[in-house]
């Protein structure tokens, strides 16, 4: 079980005893609170256009007993510092977790003093997680696509950083820096998140990361495939591997929703990650590779103009599910409250360590949690 590194300890029983301290900051945090450290949701879910919804999402989120608020950025209306502190302002127990933010979009002294000002801010309760992002659109931006050895090398940076050190030329992967500092007074243990996908990255969050954030839709088989992964990397380091806390992220999509919302959470959502990386899902959960050519060359979804889970009609969404076997949207939590409470623990029972419900705010996942705490 993972460490829950950088969050609090937990009174309820069906928390899985973990021993979740808040290193040299010591705890203002109301622990309180938080019935199932173990579960967590992303905020401002799919294309959200009004980012003060994350305030009553964390309000709700915290009136539930979750443990973590997960933030995702779009180059739009979700930018992840600002985000992190209304998050930071708006709660007392919630773990704060970017899932994730780019290493190549901020200088490092900019990330390094974020991350520390937010650890301060909330007495030690953010995790800055970091990505790999999506190599098309680095490009038509101008970034350069990052790497592993980059992801890496930042967290080392980032650690040295916070524990006061001065950085005399560096010149490595993430680029060359004369001088890096914050402050020589500075020793901070800030955790490190890492958005993983295919063996390199998970690999480099078992050895360099405290949280492995895998992708939504990973199969029974592939998410017990990323845990070993994770965990073997993380003994071959010399590091305890429950203290590397892999999540798995999982569709969590109740009954109790109207259809087009539930067609728009599962089938939108799975069709777009085919539309930006449909070869690296379809190899990591070793699907057949016919199937994402022939949705690639549908007419319906080459017409659907934008990414599907936000401009698709429910018409559309409709005529796309049936290009999508039933097998490829099955690792999902779907059906009735009980059923889907059931689904979140059998993710803990292949050996994840947290999950995050993920495609739902706390609202619509209450029923869902409910059930989750009812012995």
């Amino acid at each position: 079980m993972g460490a829950f590194a950088g969050t609090l300890s937990a009174s309820s029983s069906s928390v899985r005893g973990v021993d979740r301290g808040w290193g040299r900051l010591g705890s203002m945090v109301d622990a309180a609170t938080v019935r199932f450290p173990e579960l967590g949701f992303y905020t401002l879910a799919g294309g959200a256009q009004d980012p003060r919804a994350l305030i009553d999402e964390c309000h709700d989120a915290e009136r539930l007993g979750l443990g973590t608020v997960f933030i995702s950025e779009r180059f739009n209306v979700k930018e992840a510092v600002t985000l992190s502190g209304a998050a930071a302002a708006a709660t007392s127990s919630l773990q704060i977790m970017t899932a994730a933010t780019n290493h190549n979009t901020r200088h490092p002294i900019v990330t390094a003093s974020y991350a520390t000002t937010m650890h301060r801010l909330t007495r030690g309760r953010f995790v800055l997680g970091l990505g790999r992002g999506i190599a098309p659109l680095f490009d038509a931006y101008g970034l350069p696509r990052i790497t592993t050895a980059q992801m890496e090398e930042f967290a080392d940076v980032m650690r040295r950083l916070w524990h006061g050190e001065t950085i005399l030329g560096h010149d490595g992967a993430i680029g060359s820096y004369p001088f890096l500092r914050l402050d020589p007074t500075f020793d901070e243990d800030i955790p490190l998140g890492l958005v993983a996908f295919g063996p390199n990255s998970l690999a480099l969050g078992g050895r360099a990361y405290d949280h492995v954030v895998l992708h939504t839709f990973f199969t029974d088989e592939t998410l017990q495939r990323c845990v070993a992964t994770v965990k073997q990397a993380a003994e071959r380091a010399g590091r305890d591997p429950d203290t590397v806390t892999v999540w798995s992220c999982y569709a969590t999509v109740g009954d109790h929703l109207d259809q087009p919302t539930r067609l728009k959470k599962t089938v939108g959502r799975l069709a777009t990650y085919l539309q930006a990386y449909g070869d690296l899902m379809v190899e990591t959960n070793r699907w057949d590779p016919a199937v994402l050519s022939a949705f690639r060359a549908d007419e319906v979804v080459q017409g659907v103009g934008g990414a599907i889970d936000v401009v698709a009609s429910t018409e559309q969404l409709e005529h796309i599910a049936g290009l999508l076997p039933d097998e490829w949207l099955a690792p999902a939590a779907t059906g009735t409250a009980e059923q889907c409470a059931a689904s979140v623990r059998g993710q803990l029972d292949l050996g994840a360590d947290a999950v995050i419900m993920h495609g739902a705010s706390p609202a619509e996942l209450e029923p869902i949690v409910e059930a989750y705490g009812t012995p």
